[in-house]
């Protein structure tokens, strides 16, 4: 505690450094400096954000909560690029979670800490209606678009489809009514299967058509490959079981290529990474939007480069197969997404229902035009230092892909940081929390398949179909890597809760005390409508959302 009983003047800035005892000159003793108040003789509080570890070695510079100058501020200078490998997002230099900076690694108790669905899962995934339901809320709600006109490739006949659609009806007359839904996997395309345990190994690169009717969405035809003919069948539920069964186990596990690499590494892990370099090396821990950003970074440094060092090969295919290319503005903007694959209005999507009221919920426009006016924005040149890294990091710096090129608006900056957070708190937790609940049931969502593609009907039989499914030692890796995935800590941090005191003003509290309450309200309709579903879905629940990639 420090007094001055004289009037200093403005505070424009905080010194802040740590010097030890001579008694523990080779004894490490870093702390961590979360916040500092100052009271004026005046009486006024003003409060400097940190949020850093410091030892003896460095000085921080701090400017209040409030600060608008742009005078000299501690930032994070010690965060550096690297290139994981090219076509992907670009990485935090660290071979090694001890590389990091402390304030973005694990906690002691995180350290220490790494049945209901997945019966259902088990009794329930040869049915059709549980492999359509899957589509749309199952660990995967991202692929399945509205068909209003079959592809060239994939030439499905009414005749084919007789007796699965209405008497009178056609797949023309139903795509007309939106009923028609298509998944589509081109970007397994030419993709080899690698080996395991010396056996080479298969996927397919399907195509699966739905129809949906009566709140059920159900497959009615699947084609393996992506050029049609002769040794590349149309399987149909009307084929026998074997076929049938195989042809959507090929299905299933080119979800499980999709999710993984695509939806789950690339679209959260990767571009979360992305979001939290560029946030700790171009915005001061006094900026608004540095204090707003905080919570989402947690831990996804640490667990992007455990992944990396454990999990990811970069010798597999992920990187023939998913570029950031693939990526674009509007799929990481929810509505967006939702409006482009035309799902406004298919019944029972319970990943889009509960994830547009999370994306309404979230107060970052009121929390930006609280800080900013549009020209505020145009002229905030540690705004557009962050986006700019942004843009060339996660390699979106494309016309193509409708990445903002800048900010010209309230509503372009509060649009972009909505969907920041939402990326790496709710749509990882869609992404995520149900690996071993989809997954832990391994015919449902195999990681690998021993046989090719059935070129014909009428060769499946059980011991064949068995033979496809991996062996027990890839299975056993795959439940137990999905399982430690779908676990939460017990120092995790849902959305909402930020233990952190990084705001002083009254305008930026009153948001967060009304998103807790938006969020309190909406854990109460999801819990009230999962009572009335045979299978619940609860990863989008408030309360098991993280704020951060955490795992």
């Amino acid at each position: 505690t420090l007094e001055c009983k004289v009037n200093i003047g403005k505070l424009l800035l905080v010194e802040l450094e740590a010097k030890s005892p001579s008694f523990m000159t080779f004894i490490d003793d870093d702390w961590f400096c979360s916040k500092i108040t100052v009271t004026t003789p005046q009486g006024a509080c003003m409060l400097f954000p940190c949020h850093s570890w410091m030892s003896c070695e460095k000085k921080l510079i701090l400017r209040d909560s409030v600060a608008s100058d742009s005078f000299m501020c501690y930032v994070f200078t010690f965060y550096r690029w690297s290139i994981f490998s090219p076509g992907l997002p670009h990485v935090v230099l660290a071979e090694s979670p001890n590389e990091l900076p402390p304030e973005v690694r694990f906690s002691f108790t995180k350290e220490k800490e790494l049945l209901f669905t997945k019966e259902y899962v088990q009794k329930n995934w040869r049915k059709d209606e549980f492999f359509g339901y899957q589509f749309l809320n199952g660990l995967n709600p991202m692929i399945i678009k509205r068909c209003s006109k079959l592809p060239e490739k994939f030439p499905v006949t009414n005749e084919m489809v007789r007796g699965f659609l209405p008497d009178t009806s056609t797949l023309e007359s139903e795509m007309a009514k939106g009923n028609i839904f298509i998944c589509d996997y081109e970007r397994l395309r030419d993709l080899e299967g690698n080996e395991i345990n010396k056996k080479k190994q298969y996927l397919a690169a399907p195509l699966c058509l739905l129809f949906s009717s009566q709140g059920k969405l159900m497959p009615i035809a699947i084609q393996l490959n992506q050029q049609p003919g002769r040794g590349n069948p149309i399987f149909l539920p009307s084929d026998s079981e074997t076929d049938w069964l195989l042809a959507k186990i090929f299905v299933r596990n080119a979800e499980f290529c999709e999710h993984e690499l695509n939806f789950h590494l690339l679209r959260t892990h990767l571009i979360g990474e992305v979001f939290t370099v560029a946030t700790m090396r171009n915005l001061p821990s006094c900026h608004p939007l540095f204090k707003l950003l905080l919570p989402h970074t947690r831990y996804t440094l640490q667990i992007n480069v455990m992944a990396r060092n454990r999990l990811i090969s970069v010798d597999g295919f992920l990187f023939k197969m998913i570029a950031a290319s693939s990526l674009t503005y509007s799929s990481l903007c929810l509505p967006d997404d939702i409006k482009e694959r035309g799902l406004e209005k298919i019944p029972n999507y319970y990943y889009r229902d509960d994830g547009l009221e999370l994306w309404n919920i979230m107060f970052v426009f009121g929390f930006v035009s609280h800080y900013y006016s549009d020209q505020d924005i145009q002229e905030d040149k540690e705004l557009h230092a962050w986006l700019t890294e942004m843009r060339e990091n996660t390699l979106l710096d494309n016309s193509e892909a409708g990445f903002p090129e800048s900010f010209y608006t309230v509503k372009e900056l509060a649009k972009f940081v909505t969907m920041m957070i939402f990326s790496v708190s709710a749509q990882h937790a869609a992404v995520n929390n149900g690996q071993f609940d989809f997954g832990g049931w391994m015919p449902n969502f195999p990681s690998s398949l021993r046989c090719p593609p059935p070129s014909r009907k009428g060769s499946t039989t059980k011991d064949s179909l068995l033979a496809t499914l991996p062996d027990i030692r890839t299975t056993v890796h795959a439940l137990a890597v999905g399982y430690m995935l779908s676990q939460g800590s017990s120092d995790r941090y849902p959305l909402g809760h930020y233990p952190e005191e990084l705001f002083s003003e009254e305008v930026p509290l009153k948001l967060i005390a009304q998103f807790k309450n938006d969020l309190q309200d909406l854990e109460k309709k999801i819990d009230a409508r999962n009572k009335k579903l045979d299978l619940p879905y609860t990863y989008l629940n408030p309360r098991n959302v993280e704020n951060s990639v955490a795992i």
